[in-house]
């Protein structure tokens, strides 16, 4: 924020190091300087280096703000290194930086016999079912080394009583043996000595003291020992380290068991209690240890074991040599294998975990961890016989999400929980609005009730195998977002998997067979052989306590309170609140006013281009340094639009008590139905007697001098909380709320009250006690109140933004507009109603960015980036919060609100609010990079091809403010300048130029289309955005006559060969137009992840921009608004994304398939996963990209900088060593070839233009594409815009190919000849105006032009090389064909389907390929179909069957599917015997019928298309999302002839016995159907009864 008078930089380049002398931008007070640049240090040798720079002067600042911020904008790294933190200090809360370095996702399953009989056959099931997994997993760059894999079973005694007897020693007593599973240090002295007769030291009792090898296995015994425990030998597990990848090798511990014998206790539950001691114990005393870290108990345990590693599946059984031996047998098996995205995998995180094999990702990680460390002290049981306080801590943030998911369920476990409750308790069903919960099973419902306010959800997708040796069970999350199928045998086996068909299994032996729903659960009691379904083991856990009497007696829930209808202050006093509390006239209008007005966040478009707060010459409130996470690859975004129904604002309020022991006490809580407070709500609570509440105001004073008072301030606020809690307060409020404000009390900002009490209260071991509620004027959009949620506050009072709402509401103006019917009337209790409602859905689009469901998870879960806060800051107040780039001090943000409360006191205080200008461009306010100025020199020099003028263009640019990261670096090179002449040509530095992803739609086909003309002049490459392509555009022009085309009539300045294909095109969640002929006329695919102006969200076209044009396009119907869902309805984990890429690979082999991400703290942990997911490009996008329509919120909160995203990215990639194996691009905000080369020293390959490429042909940054009412109708879809639109291909063509000569003329004076030679070479680059001392350069990457990554052979390939299908294809024959299919068979037909595409188009084909499969298919069965490919499949399949069918194919399916049935099917027809939940989602046109039960959620986003679902139970009801669809029996009598030929249809296909019986009583079946009919249908024969009578005389023929 203090870059003020930066002199001008005329000349942007020091060839020698020399710089003239100018005034330092990154002084600090102290005249010596540290940088630490990325690059400037190497991460493997784990050393820093620092570089200290000495320097004269420092820079005049202004007086509300001290430089010292700047110096850590260059600190880009600051981590603290593990050892530096022991673990006797204060308890540490978890920090961001250690979890987003681990994150995983995997394939899972189990095998369990019911009679419990031994057997070996068992592991040697789970072993194969592991090998057909191996696509759910990863790979290193060695291509062998894995990610991990294992099994957990239980304690094979014939096999470890075998050795025992070959070594002399007595056989194990079963009942009072722990065997535990060891990773030790990897020694080689240790080793050497074990080899000499260490084995008889120990087993003899002595120990060969004096070696600091042997220190592990001494403390080990020791405790042992200390617990009474006899130690009976350490066993050396056999292995074959020659079957190890390299960098498993690298890392591979010493595997040892240890056998003990509990002495003192009898009971099962009891020793296992005993050894969870020892354990415990024992990784406490290794912390304190240079070795702690490498010493881990893979389980300890009388009844499990647990043999895992960083292995493929494939080798797992050969590793570990026990895993042969027909003596290891086990009545059970739970097998994992690991996909991880971090970065390098760890021995000790392969699963199975101790307890818990979990697939998924918990995305509330950060949160549940701070809240399991503030139970530490209030936890107690009397199983644990008063030693709670040894056995903590319940989580290490060092370890992975599935690591402290397990330890939080152990300990439940352990404490007398049985698993089932255990998991009910940590990740809970969601269980509101549940019509069968509700009405068949309500305890269930107050079990879950009870708990809601004890213990946050472990929240996001996961599928969780467990087994304590007496259960095993599986239980999926709340969204279903994993897969998860179960059968049972005949001999009494039960399985359960990801995926089905990992085991060769005999249909005619299957007893039952079924899938896992979201939030369910099924068990199976090895003792007594019983397996419990999903109902079944609820109700037996819910029914062991009166959970529903103990709600009702003591929990209270919050009265709603109505608005008041009256303004409590005068205009004046609301004013000057304002101001001092930091509003500006953007903020009041057109957010505050917008909500109260509409009921919605109000929507914006272009994206941000204004500097980083920190950057910013203007004062911001300390919201605006943070910035929002969001859920990327390794877990999917909600919906909270069509999915809502699993998402919840509820919080309870009140002390939060001892979660191990049950009673009434503990469900004596309030619970708020949202975090939304008004008035009269607080008034409420504050009157609530067993609350004890206690309001503390938050004001610090400054008469005594400004320097040092936030700080004092803060310490004793926090001491205040201490003693209110210590005094049974249960409800804290923060207030800034004061009858009259005070010139020298300035308010301190509430964010930093909220989190600085509640970390203190975290460490103090309070915080379970008290919840905390802000009453603050600080706080108006959705983000704010997401900031105090997610730094602790339970709940917000928005006092001054209520009364902001209710002041404009009573205003002359208003009044006026509603009377002469300009604005909706409202009135003013609604005003303040729709106000809170657009705060509700902007936190739930929050939440869902981040796949988290419920409020109650996020709270505390601090899911934000900080940029521009200094350490002090957030160590205070926002501990656990990556800030990358250091900042503000107390001090200069005590400045920064005092420059915002004096604005209230000044004599000649403005009459109006201020606009600050950090929205719309004005002259005055914030500087934007995109203003008037620049693209009227843009225009001059691209129109007027004049060199001087872009010069000037350049002057522009380098003159501006401090406005990005990179613009605080300059260039520097230690070679001599050689001749431009050198130089390597523009025109194969453009070829590295791609434009931004703009859909046609979002702009115009004007616009669009001059794009891509331009681009494939140059040879570099457009990209088509979502929503598909016209076929028109795909050929060269040959008819050009003086610049026009009759081909493309609406051009001008054409040339003959040009042509209007986007070389990339895009592949988003919303698959607008995605066919195959699509997919093979591209040269590369881009998956779009997220999009830099509104990472987790899909995109967004109003209903006005979608015209006839674009609907036929899109498949859609004009007019009606398309809102694509958020980026996961393919793509739920890193290995559905794989997935999705080896489909495109599939369809399109010769295509580059690449993946758009977003900058954010752990982006190079995801790109990893990526480029292990086999992808050729990785697009990193900054946070500042632009945006056709986007929440103001969203352009403004979420994203971070790509120069930090690309760093950390190229580094991340090097590291692994899977740099080379992808092209890097990057984009957002560039403008001009300095750009191009600072991306390119940070490590990138490619560069992305967006904004600036509509600007060069004709846009004017009117920021009004959201309206459609472009004025020279580049983002509009008027005709009579859109004849205004002033660009040709050529202006492009100008605008890039000056950019490369810039790029040539800098390449030159640094004295280089080719841009490869400066990528990732981050030396290049220094801190502006200052001389650096001397480190060594980064090494130039040799990437030169790589090929497509293939799939490898594939089933397709084979079929392709059968002469009879080649000539079928070839001549358009028929032919049929039977081939076995395997579950690894993934996205079969879909390559056939892509050559006949490319041949023959969508629907060209007059072949038929009759191709029946028989067998388990894989995942993308049957994707991309082309007409005339008719494909049967006997057997089963896994995700995706006929994943993107052109042209209105049909599937018939005997059998039952899985969530999301027929999601965005827009034209194909299908019959189905039962599905999920969420069916025909998002549907926008084709017909579904059901001929079975459905689950809930039915239709959400259904805009077009019909749906017949037989209802024989009269259970549809309550299911259907009624948002949109109408229900009604099926009475248009041509509905009910396409409902029976289906049928007929799918009988003939299928042999459906269900079909034929409805077909034989049909007029019984008839009236039990539903039909389910959108708003767009409700006028089609299909549908309507009257349809003839309407339309009289005309024959209506509808075609599908």
């Amino acid at each position: 924020m203090s870059l003020q008078s930066l002199s001008p930089i005329p000349q942007l380049l020091y060839s020698n190091g020399q710089s003239p002398k100018s005034t330092s931008i990154l002084a600090t007070n102290r005249d010596f300087l540290f940088v630490d640049f990325v690059g400037l240090y190497c991460k493997s040798k784990r050393t820093r280096r620092r570089i200290g720079v000495s320097n004269g002067r420092s820079v005049r600042s202004l007086a509300t703000k001290n430089l010292s911020s700047i110096k850590s904008v260059i600190d880009l790294e600051t981590v603290v290194n593990a050892s530096e933190q022991s673990f006797n200090s204060k308890p540490k809360v978890a920090n961001l930086e250690d979890i987003i370095s681990e994150r995983g996702a995997c394939g899972v399953g189990f095998i369990a016999n019911l009679e419990n009989k031994a057997s070996h056959e068992i592991i040697k099931d789970a072993l194969t079912a592991l090998g057909c997994m191996e696509h759910r997993g990863g790979c290193g760059a060695d291509n062998d080394s894995g990610d991990g894999s294992g099994l957990l079973t239980s304690i094979p005694w014939d096999l470890f009583n075998n050795w025992a007897d070959k070594q002399g020693i007595a056989s194990f007593d079963k009942l009072h043996t722990g065997v535990g599973m060891v990773f030790l240090p990897k020694d080689d002295d240790l080793m050497k000595e074990a080899k000499t007769g260490l084995w008889t030291c120990i087993f003899g009792g002595r120990l060969v003291v004096g070696n600091k090898n042997l220190a592990p296995w001494r403390a080990i015994i020791n405790i042992f020992r200390q617990e009474g425990l006899e130690v009976l030998g350490w066993r050396p597990v056999p292995v074959d380290t020659s079957v190890v990848g390299y960098y498993a090798r690298e890392t591979m511990p010493n595997i040892q068991q240890i056998f003990v014998r509990v002495v003192k206790e009898e009971n099962v539950d009891d020793i296992e209690r005993e050894l969870y001691i020892c354990r415990k114990l024992i990784e406490r005393a290794a912390n304190s240890e240079t070795w702690g870290n490498e010493l881990y108990f893979c389980s300890l345990s009388n009844q499990t074991i647990v043999y895992k590693g960083m292995l493929r599946s494939e080798i797992l059984g050969r590793f570990y040599f026990d895993l042969q031996s027909d003596l290891y047998k086990s009545s059970f098996a739970i097998y994992h294998r690991r996909y991880s995205t971090n970065t390098s995998p760890r021995w000790p995180l392969a699963q199975p975990m101790r307890l818990l094999g979990h697939n998924g990702e918990i995305n509330t990680i950060q949160g549940n961890l701070n809240w399991m460390q503030s139970r530490e002290n209030s936890l107690k049981s009397p199983v644990w016989r008063g030693r709670e306080n040894e056995i903590c801590p319940y989580g290490n943030p060092k370890a992975s999400d599935s690591a402290n998911l397990d330890s939080a369920a152990e300990l439940l476990l352990r404490s007398g929980r049985s698993p089932e409750e255990a998991l009910m308790i940590l990740v809970p069903e969601a269980y509101k609005n549940h019509p069968t919960l509700t009405i068949k099973y309500p305890e269930v419902v107050d079990f879950y009730d009870y708990y809601k306010g004890q213990m946050e959800a472990w929240d996001g997708p996961a599928l969780l195998l467990f087994s304590d040796g007496k259960t095993v069970g599986a239980c999926l999350d709340r969204n279903g977002l994993r897969p998860a199928r179960y059968w049972r045998t005949i001999d009494n086996v039960v399985y359960v998997a990801s995926e089905v068909g990992v085991l060769p299994v005999d249909e005619s032996k299957i007893t039952m067979k079924g899938r896992l729903g979201p939030g369910m659960m099924i068990a199976v009691d090895l003792t007594s052989g019983q397996v419990y379904e999903n109902t079944e083991v609820k109700k037996r856990v819910a029914l062991s306590h009166p959970y529903g009497k103990w709600v009702n007696e003591n929990m209270r829930s919050l009265k709603p309170v109505n608005f008041l209808s009256v303004t409590v202050m005068d205009n004046e006093a609301i004013l000057r609140h304002q101001q001092a509390y930091g509003y500006s006239s953007e903020d009041v209008q057109m957010v505050i006013e917008t909500m109260a007005a509409q009921g919605k966040e109000p929507t914006f478009c272009m994206g941000d281009d204004i500097p980083l707060a920190i950057l910013s010459q203007k004062a911001h409130m300390l919201y605006d340094y943070f910035k929002q996470r969001f859920a990327q690859v390794t877990n999917p975004a909600i919906d909270p639009l069509r999915e809502g129904l699993v998402m919840s604002l509820e919080v309870n309020i009140g002390k939060r008590r001892n979660i191990l022991e049950v009673g009434p006490e503990n469900a004596s809580q309030v619970i708020l139905s949202s975090p939304v407070l008004n008035e009269g709500e607080l008034e409420s609570l504050l009157k609530d007697p067993h609350l004890k509440p206690q309001v503390i105001p938050t004001f610090f004073d400054i008469r005594k001098g400004l320097d040092g008072s936030l700080e004092k301030t803060l310490n004793k606020l926090c001491e205040a909380a201490d003693v209110a809690v210590r005094n049974g307060c249960q409800l804290l409020i923060l207030s800034d709320r004061s009858d009259e404000l005070e010139p020298t009390r300035p308010a301190i900002p509430i964010l930093l009250a909220v989190g600085a009490v509640h970390q203190h209260l975290i460490q103090n071991g309070l915080r379970m006690s008290v919840s905390i509620i802000a009453n603050t004027a600080q706080c108006f959009s959705t983000h704010q109140f997401a900031c105090l949620i997610g730094y602790g506050a339970s709940a917000v009072c928005p006092y001054l933004a209520l009364e902001t709402c209710r002041q404009w509401r009573l205003s002359n103006k208003t009044v006026n507009l509603m009377r002469n019917g300009k604005m909706p009337t409202v009135t003013i209790e609604q005003a303040q109603k729709n106000y809170c409602k657009a705060v509700k859905s902007g936190l739930l689009k929050i939440l869902s960015k981040m796949g988290i469901s419920l409020l109650s998870s996020y709270c505390g879960a601090q899911i934000f980036e900080i940029y521009g806060l200094g350490k002090e800051l957030v160590d205070l107040a926002f501990c656990g919060s990556v800030s990358s780039i250091g900042g503000l001090t107390f001090d200069e943000l005590a400045r920064e609100t005092l420059s915002f409360w004096v604005k209230a006191f000044t004599e000649d205080t403005a009459k109006r609010l201020e606009n600050f200008g950090f929205i719309q461009f004005r002259p005055g306010g914030e500087y934007h990079g995109n203003n008037p100025e620049m693209s009227k020199l843009l225009h001059k020099a691209v129109r007027q091809k004049s060199e001087s003028s872009f010069s000037v263009y350049q002057q522009h640019l380098a003159n501006r403010p401090v406005n990005v990261l990179r613009d605080l670096l300059e260039f520097k090179s230690d070679r001599t300048p050689i001749p431009v002449g050198k130089v390597e040509p523009a025109s194969s530095i453009v070829q590295r130029f791609c434009t931004g992803g703009m859909s046609l739609g979002a702009i115009s086909r004007e616009t669009h289309e001059a794009i891509a003309i331009a681009m494939n002049r140059l040879g570099g490459k457009s990209n088509s955005g979502e929503g598909g392509e016209d076929p028109i555009r795909w050929s060269p022009l040959t008819d050009v006559v003086d610049g026009y085309s009759a081909t493309l009539p609406h051009l001008k300045g054409l040339q003959n060969g040009d042509t209007a294909t986007s070389a990339i095109k895009q592949v988003a969640s919303g698959r607008f137009g995605v066919t195959p002929t699509f997919l093979v006329n591209a040269d590369q695919l881009e998956i779009k992840i997220a999009q830099g102006a509104k990472p987790g969200e899909g995109g967004q076209l109003p209903g006005k921009k979608v015209s006839a044009y674009i609907a036929r396009l899109r498949n859609s119907k004009p007019g009606v608004p398309l809102i694509s869902p958020p980026p996961h309805h393919d793509i739920y984990s890193i290995e559905d994304l794989a997935q999705l890429i080896f489909d495109l690979h599939q369809v399109n082999p010769k295509a580059k398939v690449s993946v758009k991400l977003v900058a954010e703290a752990g982006i190079g942990t995801v790109a990893s996963g990526v480029a292990k997911g086999n992808a050729d490009v990785i697009q990193i996008s900054g946070h500042d990209g632009g945006t056709g329509a986007s929440p103001i919120s969203s352009i403004k909160h979420a994203g971070g900088p790509w120069e930090l995203g690309l760093t950390e990215t190229h580094q991340t990639l090097i590291e692994n060593g899977l740099r080379e194996r992808v092209i890097l691009r990057v984009d957002g905000g560039f403008k001009s070839g300095v750009d191009v080369l600072m991306a390119a020293a940070m490590g990138a390959d490619e560069y992305g233009f967006g904004s600036v490429a509509m600007i060069a042909t004709g846009c004017v940054m009117a920021r009004i594409c959201h309206t459609n009412n472009c004025p020279v109708g580049v983002a509009s879809q008027r005709e009579e815009l859109r004849a205004r639109f002033p660009g040709v291909p050529g202006d492009l063509v100008n605008f890039f190919l000056y950019v490369a000569e810039e790029v040539r003329g800098i390449l030159a004076q640094l004295g280089y000849q080719k841009l490869d030679d400066v990528i990732g070479r981050t030396d290049l680059l220094r801190p502006r105006d200052i001389s650096m001392l001397g480190y060594q350069s980064g090494a130039a990457l040799q990437s030169g032009t790589r090929t497509v990554h293939s799939n490898g052979p594939v089933l397709d390939d084979i079929l392709l090389s059968d002469p009879e299908i080649s000539d079928a294809i070839e001549n358009e024959k028929v032919v049929n064909k039977t081939i076995k299919i395997y579950n690894v068979d993934r996205a079969v037909c879909g390559r056939i389907a892509g050559v006949v595409a490319k041949k023959y188009g969508d629907t060209g084909f007059a072949g038929q390929l009759n191709l029946t499969f028989t067998g388990s298919a894989g995942q993308s069965f049957a994707c991309f179909l082309t007409p005339g490919m008719n494909i049967r499949l006997v057997g089963e399949a896994n995700d995706y069957v006929g994943k993107g069918m052109a042209g209105g194919g049909q599937i018939f399916i005997r059998g039952k599917t899985g969530e999301r049935f027929a999601v965005r099917n827009s034209l194909a027809q299908a019959v189905v015997e039962g599905t999920g939940d969420h069916c025909c989602e998002y549907m926008t046109g084709g017909c579904v019928v059901a001929l079975g039960k459905v689950g809930r959620n039915v239709a959400a986003g259904m805009t077009g298309g019909l749906a017949y679902i037989l209802d024989e139970d009269d259970t549809l009801i309550p299911k259907v999302n009624k948002e949109i669809v109408k229900i009604q029996r099926v009475v248009a009598p041509v509905g009910q002839m396409q409902l029976k030929s289906l049928i007929e249809a799918h009988v003939e296909k299928t042999g459906s016995s269900k079909g034929s019986v409805i077909l034989k009583e049909w007029d019984k079946y008839l009236p039990l159907f539903w039909q389910l009919v959108p708003p767009s249908e409700e006028d089609t024969p299909e549908a309507c009864a009257e349809f003839e009578k309407t339309v009289p005389g005309q024959v209506t023929v509808r075609t599908a």
